[in-house]
């Protein structure tokens, strides 16, 4: 249906050339019949000369006029028959060319829909830069070109305001940070005291978290990365479980290696490091005492097209178990400050950044965020990465044989006993 809807000027032009062709070429015919039918008529045969009766010659004369009225009128109707299946013949050829007409005078404007559905908000420095003479066609890229630039300024703009407010705000936060140290410093501070830096301490946390949230995000979205280089997702992971084996313990949960392979990307390992660090955090946080996290990469396959080719992609797959989830709400959890609803386990000691930070740095490599609902309960998330090799060729990427991980399929890390 959308790509009948997206031909239906194209087939408004064809008709309107094919009709107009036609009417013409009907027009054209209907005026040599006429004029055909008008010579037939300026003398009337049959009719004796003037003055007396008929005489042998006039007779004959007569005669051979019928003949050639007869002739002429035969003439007429096989030009009239001729006409009319010029005109069948001539309706499919209008229509073919009206075709090629429209598609000609169409091609401009479907450049210029395909480059403008290849802009998107991380791509916003690219212009249709259309050349030609100064037409309609022109005028209307032109005009294009100028609310891509007004677009782009606006999301730098409010990314630098992102960027520079939270460096700003960290100011006056070390200042209050340092405030409560030395009110706690001083000998025998008050028990109240205490307890209420303990509270504001806990905030400031908060707050610092939610700022570094806010830079991580603006960074991201910027999408400039000039360290690129070539990242393991299993080394990342590796390192991120190790880090959390003291949260997976508390909430006794059950972790499945499934890190059967390096799943080499190219791309910023600090902005990566985060990316699989939020992950993991959300399966912690976002799980029930005594649940499980899956945590598995696999490898691409040298291949990549960002059109198609999705098995080329190195990915990171998170899963957990836990209560049955809408798919719509879950789908909303990449915006900024969007939670499920607030019966979900950890709900109140997350900012709403960390999927929102993720989706941004996915966008910022090339690569894509798939977010399911398992049907069973849970959820599972899926980072696919432009692998290493797809990005350099074959011989871009030293990557390590996969015997060499540190983890391997079986093993179960935090399995509480």
């Amino acid at each position: 249906m959308a790509r009948l809807r997206s031909r239906t000027v194209g087939r408004r032009f064809t008709i309107l050339y094919a009709t107009v062709f036609l009417l013409s070429g009907i027009g054209l015919i209907a005026l040599i019949y006429l004029f055909s039918r008008s010579d037939m008529t300026l003398s009337t045969p049959g009719q004796p000369p003037p003055g007396g009766p008929a005489t042998g010659v006039a007779q004959h004369v007569l005669d051979l006029e019928r003949q050639l009225a007869d002739v002429h009128a035969q003439q007429s109707r096989q030009l009239l028959f001729g006409s009319l299946i010029a005109i069948v013949v001539m309706a499919a050829v209008s229509l073919l060319l009206g075709r090629i007409l429209a598609g000609h005078v169409l091609r401009p404007l479907r450049l210029i829909t395909a480059a403008t559905r290849r802009i998107s908000a991380d791509t916003l420095d690219q212009r249709l830069a259309v050349a030609g003479p100064e037409d309609e066609v022109k005028e209307l890229a032109d005009t294009v070109d100028g609310l891509l630039a007004r677009l782009e300024a606006s999301f730098a703009a409010q990314r630098r305001f992102v960027a520079n407010a939270s460096h700003e705000l960290r100011t006056p936060l070390t200042t209050i940070r340092a405030s409560l140290d030395v009110a706690v410093a001083k000998p025998q501070p008050a028990a109240q005291t205490v307890a209420l830096a303990g509270r504001v301490r806990t905030e400031l946390d908060r707050v610092d978290r939610l700022l570094e949230g806010f830079l991580v995000l603006a960074r991201a979205q910027h999408g400039v990365l000039p360290d690129r280089v070539p990242v393991s997702l299993a080394e990342l992971a590796g390192e991120a479980l190790a880090a959390r084996a003291a949260a997976v313990a508390e909430k006794e949960l059950t972790v499945e290696d499934g890190l059967t392979s390096q799943a080499w990307t190219r791309g910023s390992p600090e902005l990566l490091s985060r990316l699989v660090q939020n992950l993991i955090d959300n399966a912690i946080v976002h799980n029930r005492r005594g649940g499980w996290i899956r945590i598995a990469t696999e490898d691409g396959d040298g291949t990549y097209d960002t059109g198609a080719d999705e098995a080329s992609r190195a990915r990171l797959v998170v899963e957990t178990g836990g209560s049955v989830l809408d798919q719509e709400q879950v789908d909303r959890l990449t915006q900024p400050f969007e939670r499920l609803g607030t019966d979900r386990t950890g709900s109140q000691e997350s900012s709403g950044l960390g999927l929102s930070i993720v989706a941004a740095i996915v966008s910022a490599h090339g690569g894509r965020l798939d977010l399911r609902v398992r049907p069973e309960g849970g959820l599972k998330v899926t980072a696919a990465m432009p692998s290493a090799e797809s990005l350099d060729g074959p011989d871009g990427v030293d990557c390590p044989d996969v015997s060499d991980a540190p983890h391997g399929p079986d093993r179960l890390i935090g399995e509480t006993p």
